[in-house]
Order: structure tokens, then C-alpha cells, then sequence
């Protein structure tokens, strides 16, 4: 990572010094309380996973041997069976059917739901006989286009217990981008809703997957949820209502063992090259590291917590922290609907409040919105059950942290900052709260088990007080196996940067003199908005796919509220003037193409983009000028003139903004 670029972010990080120990009584009952843990795990990370994936799970078959390794391909716990669906409900009934798996909390006034272990366990097996009914085996590829529902959670479970991959897709993607996911996992089946709610409005999700299914030439049939009872069509032949279609289910359904290699997910993460990567996650490995981070992370006690991890499932922390880590481990999770601030901006305390949640999983953007909105919202409800606090998705400023373990957990909870990706598929970094001495803006050290290191440009450990690039030197059985049909892919964007034996998550870090780690952002071309990773490629090939527009560079600048912000550079085809009426349309646009959350911040119009004599577009230029950084050296350029004058335009836009 170019020093000039985290400078800044490195300097504002050393300047904090302010430290928290683990309460006394947290530490006293804590499920990872013992410093051993680490050496224990370190020492050989194999044999300690494979007790985690003894002690965590229940299997048919145990493996044959624990790890291959054949860079920079691997393999964990060679020729075990089991089932996901069955680890986090059947193994549960005997002793916990009657315990709460879920509270679902609706956005609008309506009755929570309160889905017991055994409830949920009728739901999935029922619906896995559905599955079985349309034409769903072993290896059948499910499509997943669903808002915050309990029928979603089914869906998976479902799937996992028939060995169908599923492949979820968040609701907020326009159908552009559930057509191109669909196509490229070959789905069979769609499963979707008439709509959902988002802040008291109506999402279309019916329709947007009616448009994705235009040209969907695999899906053979779609199964609709019923939420907002609109009329939406229902194509005879095609479409199919959940309700209907789960009436004369039997609730009888064996879960089908599974290698523990076997594919149990697909989801999709963005990429440098526009196309969406579909990175593969497996049954036996995946689960193990859930179970296992979920367990001594946020320090679960089964039989007492109301635990929230208040993302969506459509992203990879809802899979590994809503659905199959907190049912693998037997825990009482909520499962809200909506947004943080419908009907008003408390909405996230009045639910904290009623249920007496005890843990609390979010992201330091949400927290930074409620930094804004004041401390009258939490002050007005009782959060004295929260007892452990956690953040995720993109590095946390310590002013962030300090006002959330204050305001938030009352000066007395722990408070987690994990870091891992869509790749890892589970916690990689993260303090353990009854053990680890919490710095803010810190994620602290790696998860036991995590053999983490920072290094240079050319691979060399960079040491403690320096910068550069976060790397995992050993697979854990979480992490992804590949990029579906697309292994070269995989072996590129992950294992060429540093060898075969390196994995490269493309994410900045520093080293303190301590040895903490504090993560600094991505060094790729994908920006991180709230939470979110959206590829800059994926924005500008939606930008000069409008009528009126020639070329397109975009870039993510440091954002106080969403941790990046999109901010595009447009030439418009002449005889176009860009107007704030054409901005409009353009976001609009995009919100189309991509969905609502790639929406530039802010468009700025130029007659040429800065490029190099080779007709390279120099993005890091506009970088600089999108965060009103010093320009570096411009006389590569072609047309070096050309940037001062989009300096003086950003900051105009900036000062109208």
C-alpha cells in the first residue's frame, strides 16, 4: 500500500492510546478465558481445528485425515459426513426443541414472532419435500431473492439438508444483477416474495425477479413468498406460492450426509474485473470456523442470550452470524425486517429494550449514523441487557468505538471488532472479550488458530510499528475453496501476489509496537460503502451504459458516515450538458443496473478523464482529488492540464454538497 495513501490514517491510529481489560466478572465466565488458547492453536492449527470440528459438531462419519494441502488448494477433515440443516436444528430437539431460535421482529406494526427449534425444524423439512417436489437433488443449484423474513432462514436450511447449493441474493440488487448471478451459478429454482418492506415502502421483488427471469434460460420454477399481499403475475406453469405448495408438505425429511467438502453455499462478492465472483464455501470446513468464532467471539451462552447480529442475510455476515453459526451453537438470535431508523430513529433500542438483547453485531457505519442522530435516542430506552457489543464490515474509528461501548453498552461491555471477508467465510481477526485487552479502532490479534502476518511490498514481514498488507500464511477450513468455474480466477485474485502458500485478502494494515493489528481499507479497486463491496468497475460499466454518457472513472473516498463514498468522474457524448437533473437520472440509473446501494455520492462532469500517454486512466489522480489530497506527479500524463480544472470542479461540487 502506497505510504502517502494511509499516512494520514496511520498517524490519526497512533495517536490512540486509551486501553480497556476485559471486566473482572466478564473474564470469570467467559467460554475462551485462558491465554493458553493461543498457543495451543498456534502451535499446530490443524490438529486444534479438528477439536473445534469434534467439539462444535455432530457427524455421521468422522474424516479420514484432517488437512490436505496442495497449493494453493486444500482440504479439510477428507471423507467426513454430515449435514448443516441437521447440526443446527435435529441434534438441538431432544434437549432444546421448545428454546427460541428466532425472534422475528417485523418493520411494521405486526405480531414478532417468536419460531422455536422444533418449529423451524418442521418449516425446513417441509420445505426441503417441496424442493424435492419441483425437481431439487443432490448438487441443484437454488436461487435466493429474499428480504429479512423467516422464510428466508427456511430456504437455506432447506437446501442444506436436500445438498442443494444455495445461492442467496441480496434484496436491495436490481434485476440486472440477479439475472447475471442466477446465470452464473446455472440455478434451478428461484425463491422469492411478492415484496418486502424497507422504511414503510414496498420493494418490488417479484417484479425485479420477473425481469431477472427474462432471460434466465436454467430456472424452471419460482416460489413466491407472501408478505405484502400485493398483486404481483404468476406466470402458470412457472410460478408457485410458498403457503400453498407448504400445506401438503410432509414434515418428514431425512438430511442428507454430506463430504465434507461438498459445496453448501455460493455467494457472490465483487471484483476488480466488473464480473461478480462466485466464491464457494463447503459444509465441513465452513462450519467448524462459524460454530467456533460465533461460540468464543461473542462469548454465546446458549441457554441465556438473546443475541443480534442485525445485518442482512444476503451478505456473507448474515449466513455465517444469523443463520448457521448461532443455530449451530443452539442460540436465541433476532431476526429483524427493517431499517434502524423506521418509524424513528430509536428503532434499534426499543428492539434491545423489549427483547432484552444481551448481544449486539453491527456496523461501525450504522454506528456512526446514530453518532449523528444523538445520544436523547439510546437514552430514552433501558440497554442494560446488552452485556457484549461487536462491529463489522470495515475498520471502526476509535471515536466510533469509545461513543458505542459508551452510549451503547453503559462504559461496561466489551466491544469486538472483527475482520474477515466474503472470502473467509468466518471471523479471522477479533479480539476474545475475556481474555484480550481492547484498543479502540483496533481488530487486536488473530483468531486462534490464524496465522496472520503484515507484509511488505515484496512479502517481507514489515514488523511492529509499520504498514502494509494484512496476509493469511495457512488456510482455515472456513475459507473459500474456489471461484465457481473459475479457478484461475481464484488462484490470481488470492494466490499469485505473494506465492501459492500466501493468501492475499488485498486489505491495508499496521502492526503497533505491540503487536495489535489495525486494518486500514482495501488496496484494490473495491470500495468498501457501509459495509458493502462494490466493484469501481461494476459502477462505471453502469455509468457509460446511459444514452448520454462516453466515459466514466470512479473511485471510493474516505466517507465519516458510510466508511467510503462513491464519487464517479463523467464525460458526457456531445451535445449534453450536465445538469443536476442528468445526476439524478445517472444515480437513478446505476440504482437500476447494480441497485441502490452503488448510487454515486457525488457525479462531477468533465470534458476528459487524466490518462496516461498509453491511454490509462489515472485513477489514483482522482483519488487524490476526491479526498482534496496534494496531487502527486502529473507528468506522465497526456493531458496534465486537465487535472487542475477537475480539482476545481470537485471542490466546487463539494461546496454545493
Amino acid at each position: 500500500m502506497p505510504e502517502r495513501e494511509v499516512e494520514q490514517h496511520i498517524e490519526a491510529l497512533l495517536q490512540e492510546r486509551r486501553t480497556f481489560e476485559p471486566p473482572a466478572e466478564f473474564r470469570a465466565q467467559a467460554n475462551a478465558r485462558d491465554e493458553s488458547i493461543y498457543e495451543e492453536a498456534n502451535k499446530d492449527p490443524v490438529a486444534w481445528w479438528a477439536g473445534q470440528a469434534r467439539e462444535r459438531l455432530t457427524w455421521f462419519k468422522e474424516w479420514d485425515r484432517d488437512f490436505n494441502w496442495d497449493p494453493p488448494h486444500y482440504q479439510w477433515f477428507i471423507g467426513g459426513k454430515l449435514n448443516a440443516s441437521y447440526n443446527c436444528l435435529d441434534r438441538h430437539l431432544d434437549e432444546h426443541g421448545d428454546r427460541i431460535a428466532y425472534i422475528w421482529v417485523p418493520e411494521l406494526d405486526g405480531e414478532t414472532k417468536r419460531i422455536t427449534y422444533r418449529q423451524l425444524h418442521e418449516d425446513v423439512c417441509r420445505f426441503a419435500n417441496v424442493l424435492k417436489g419441483q425437481g431439487i437433488g443432490k448438487g441443484d443449484k437454488v436461487g435466493i431473492y429474499m428480504g429479512m423474513v423467516p422464510e428466508l432462514p427456511v430456504a437455506m436450511l432447506a437446501c442444506a439438508r436436500i445438498g442443494a447449493p444455495h445461492v442467496v441474493v441480496f434484496g436491495g440488487f436490481s434485476a440486472d444483477s440477479l439475472r447475471e448471478r442466477m446465470n452464473q451459478a446455472g440455478c434451478k429454482v428461484m425463491i422469492t416474495m411478492d415484496g418486502g418492506y424497507r422504511r414503510g415502502n414496498t420493494i418490488p421483488l417479484k417484479a425485479n425477479a420477473d425481469e431477472a427471469m427474462q432471460d434466465t434460460p436454467t430456472i424452471e420454477r419460482c416460489i413466491v413468498v407472501r408478505r405484502t399481499g400485493d398483486d404481483v403475475p404468476m406466470q402458470q406453469g412457472r410460478d408457485l406460492w410458498y403457503h400453498e405448495l407448504m400445506q401438503d408438505a410432509s414434515a418428514d425429511c431425512e438430511a442428507e450426509p454430506m463430504d465434507a467438502e461438498d459445496m453448501l453455499y455460493m455467494l457472490h462478492s465483487s471484483g476488480t474485473t466488473g464480473k461478480p465472483k462466485g466464491v464457494v464455501h463447503t459444509t465441513g470446513g465452513y462450519l467448524t470456523q462459524v460454530a467456533s468464532t460465533h461460540y468464543n467471539v461473542f462469548d454465546i451462552k446458549p441457554d441465556r442470550d438473546i443475541y443480534w447480529c442485525a445485518a442482512d442475510i444476503g451478505w456473507v455476515t448474515g449466513h455465517s452470524y444469523i443463520v448457521y453459526g448461532p443455530l449451530t451453537n443452539a442460540c436465541t438470535s433476532v431476526l429483524y425486517e427493517g431499517a434502524p431508523d423506521y418509524p424513528d430513529k430509536d428503532r434499534f433500542w426499543t428492539i434491545v429494550e423489549e427483547h432484552k438483547v444481551t448481544i449486539l453485531y453491527t456496523a461501525p457505519t450504522t454506528i456512526r449514523t446514530f453518532m449523528k442522530w444523538g445520544v436523547d435516542y439510546p437514552k430514552k430506552h433501558d440497554l442494560s441487557s446488552l452485556r457484549l457489543l461487536g462491529t463489522v464490515g470495515e475498520p471502526i474509528n476509535p471515536e466510533a468505538w469509545i461513543w458505542y461501548q459508551e452510549y451503547i453498552g453503559g462504559g461496561r461491555t466489551p466491544v469486538v471488532d472483527t475482520w474477515w471477508q466474503t472470502e473467509t467465510g468466518a471471523i479471522m481477526i477479533t479480539p476474545l472479550p475475556g481474555i484480550t485487552t481492547l484498543k479502540p479502532g483496533s481488530a487486536t490479534f488473530p483468531y486462534p488458530g490464524v496465522i496472520a502476518d503484515v507484509v511488505d511490498d515484496a512479502g517481507n514481514p514489515v514488523g511492529r510499528g509499520k504498514a502494509g498488507y494484512v496476509v493469511i500464511k495457512h488456510p482455515t477450513p472456513g475459507m473459500l475453496r474456489t471461484l465457481y468455474e473459475a479457478d484461475d480466477r481464484y488462484v490470481e485474485t488470492y494466490w499469485s501476489r505473494f506465492g501459492d502458500r500466501v493468501y492475499f485478502p488485498a486489505d491495508g494494515c499496521k502492526l503497533d509496537e505491540d503487536g495489535y493489528f489495525w486494518l486500514l481499507g482495501r488496496v484494490d479497486d473495491v470500495m468498501n460503502v457501509s459495509g458493502h463491496r462494490i466493484s469501481t468497475y461494476e459502477v462505471e460499466s453502469a455509468l457509460v451504459d446511459h444514452e448520454k454518457v462516453a466515459e466514466a472513472a470512479v473511485v471510493g473516498a474516505q466517507d465519516p458516515d458510510t466508511g467510503q463514498a462513491i464519487i464517479a468522474f463523467v464525460t458526457l457524448k456531445g451535445g449534453n450538458e450536465g445538469t443536476e437533473e442528468l445526476i439524478a437520472e445517472l444515480r437513478e440509473h446505476v440504482a437500476k443496473v447494480i441497485g441502490k446501494l452503488a448510487r454515486p455520492k457525488s457525479i462531477i462532469f468533465t470534458d476528459e478523464l487524466p490518462k496516461t500517454r498509453s491511454g490509462k486512466i489515472m485513477r489514483r489522480l482522482l483519488k487524490d482529488v476526491a479526498e482534496g489530497r496534494q496531487l502527486g506527479d502529473v507528468t506522465t500524463l497526456q493531458n496534465a492540464d486537465v487535472v487542475e480544472e477537475i480539482r476545481q470542479k470537485a471542490t466546487l461540487r463539494a461546496g454545493e454538497e
